[in-house]
């Protein structure tokens, strides 16, 4: 429910799992997103190469039900303010 929520916050499609990747592209791109929602005070980890190919850089936001709606709603509140969606 807290991955649906956040989706549809972000107009992202539904998501198959409590994981939402939202990609990034470039390697540096990743790096400074998750800063930024370190920042906001969300442990978000930028997956990049080799994990991924080259160009295929993401963020991997995982949620469970001890999260808070209020929690997803200022991750991607922080997500947004970073411009990176």
């Amino acid at each position: 429910a807290r991955a649906r929520l956040f989706c549809s916050l972000l107009s992202l499609p539904e998501p198959g799992s409590l994981i939402v990747p939202i990609m990034m592209g470039e390697a540096k791109r990743a790096l400074a997103a998750s800063a930024v929602m370190e920042k906001a005070g969300f442990y978000v980890p930028a997956i990049r190469p080799p994990t991924v190919p080259p160009g295929g850089s993401r963020l991997r936001f995982s949620f469970s039900a001890a999260h808070s709606e209020a929690e997803v709603v200022a991750a991607a509140d922080a997500l947004k303010r970073g411009g990176f969606l």
